[in-house]
């Protein structure tokens, strides 16, 4: 009883454990029960390894800790699109003689650690104890962090990120350049960092200091544009490169709409042959009107009868839509739920997130936005004061993201694109 009281008062301690149990059902499900499963026939085997934590995005930076950047503006895929902390720390780690795999792994997982405990002291600062403690537990448990644990950058963004975002908050500027000029030096969207930080600047008041500090963000994709220009010739190469991954920029409206028919209608090409299985949206309507009815009548039914059906309902509708209804619900529920909170989480990170969304919903691709939108830190703390005020949906909304993280380390374990 007195460690569990130790753990919950102790904010170091809280952020600690919260990694750690979270990190340890993603590896013990990559490494241990991942193996069991069949294996799909557009995946891999399973080996229990360092390589496990390896896939995708994994091999770009392992390319690029090998053999350097390459670049040919041929309209192809180039390791120029990765931005160059993430390789260069690796790189610095496996001097020491790790592997690659190692390397990228340890430094993946401590980032990660050191972000949810920024973040811990960010939010208790700001809102108290209870906040903090939810707010960590969202960040560590959310399915997309298992790209805290795999060789991604989200661990080192997330740090870096959410470190600048809270000297700002602080007014300690040195610490703000520093931390920002680490983010966008990690990746592009650390961009979103320089015009929120200068529009909080300006609403509020602030001196020079805040201004300066606000542009020397830039200090990190600066010098990675310096050093495109001096070894390719081109200045904005992570930006042409990208020719490779998308065909054109903007809001994909067509990807959008296409994914919510998929939610309400089905995997169904009805352009041609018409809704091919009509149980999928007579099952949705009858989702969506019970639920209207559970909210209509919850006075009579009574606020636990309520609570168990929208549980239910929801797995019902995850069960019928999956992941495209968690990326649909994510982007667009997590713009709502940042407008809504706008007035109980600091302005730059309020800012930085709707400037983080507008850089992801102008991609051209649906592909990836959920994981894009996980590293907008802001969504972690306006979700973790919402479940702060309403801890009984707050458990629940746990135990359904510790499925899906072992859901999606199986996934990421037999080389499945998940995001």
């Amino acid at each position: 009883m007195n460690l569990n009281k130790n753990i919950i008062n102790n904010g170091l301690l809280f952020a600690f454990t919260m990694w750690l149990c979270s990190r340890i059902v993603v590896i013990i499900t990559m490494l241990l029960i991942a193996p069991l499963f069949p294996v799909p026939s557009d995946a891999s085997a399973v080996t229990v390894s360092w390589d496990v934590f390896s896939a995708w995005d994994s091999e770009w930076y392992r390319k690029i800790v090998t053999y350097g950047y390459e670049y040919i503006n041929d309209g192809k895929q180039h390791s120029i699109a990765f931005f160059p902390l993430f390789p260069l720390l690796i790189r610095a780690i496996m001097s020491f003689g790790l592997s690659f795999e190692v390397a990228g792994t340890l430094l993946n997982n401590l980032s990660f650690l050191a972000a949810l405990i920024v973040l811990y002291f960010w939010v208790e600062e700001r809102n108290g104890k209870n906040s903090a403690r939810w707010t960590t537990a969202v960040l560590a448990w959310c399915p997309y962090s298992i790209y805290g644990t795999v060789i991604y950058t989200e661990g080192l963004f997330l740090l870096c990120s959410t470190a600048a975002l809270r000297a700002f908050d602080k007014q300690q500027y040195t610490w703000v350049a520093f931390w920002g000029a680490l983010s966008t030096a990690t990746r592009s969207p650390g961009m979103a960092l320089i015009p929120a930080f200068l529009f909080a600047s300006w609403k509020q008041r602030r001196g020079v200091k805040a201004y300066i500090a606000s542009l020397a963000v830039g200090l990190g994709v600066f010098l990675y544009s310096l050093y495109c220009q001096i070894q390719f010739g081109d200045a904005l190469a992570f930006v042409h490169v990208q020719k490779g991954w998308r065909t054109s920029a903007g809001f994909a409206w067509q990807g959008w709409l296409m994914m919510l028919r998929e939610i309400t209608l089905g995997n169904a090409y009805w352009q041609f042959t018409g809704i091919q299985d009509l149980w999928h949206p007579l099952l949705f309507i009858m989702i969506i009107v019970t639920g209207f009815l559970l909210w209509h009548f919850r006075q009579r039914l009574g606020y636990t009868n309520v609570r168990y059906g929208f549980y239910l309902l929801w797995l019902l509708i995850w069960f019928l839509a999956e992941y495209e209804l968690v990326k649909f619900v994510l982007i667009f529920g997590g713009l709502l739920l940042l407008w809504f909170s706008r007035a109980k989480i600091p302005l730059t990170a309020v800012v930085y997130g709707f400037f983080s969304y507008a850089l992801i919903l102008n991609t051209g691709l649906t592909a990836s936005v959920e994981r894009y939108a996980y590293g907008i830190v802001s969504l972690s703390f306006a979700f973790g004061l919402l479940l702060a005020r309403y801890p009984r949906w707050g458990y629940a909304v746990m135990i359904f993201f510790a499925i899906l993280l072992a859901n999606l380390s199986v996934q990421f374990s037999q080389k499945q694109w998940i995001a």
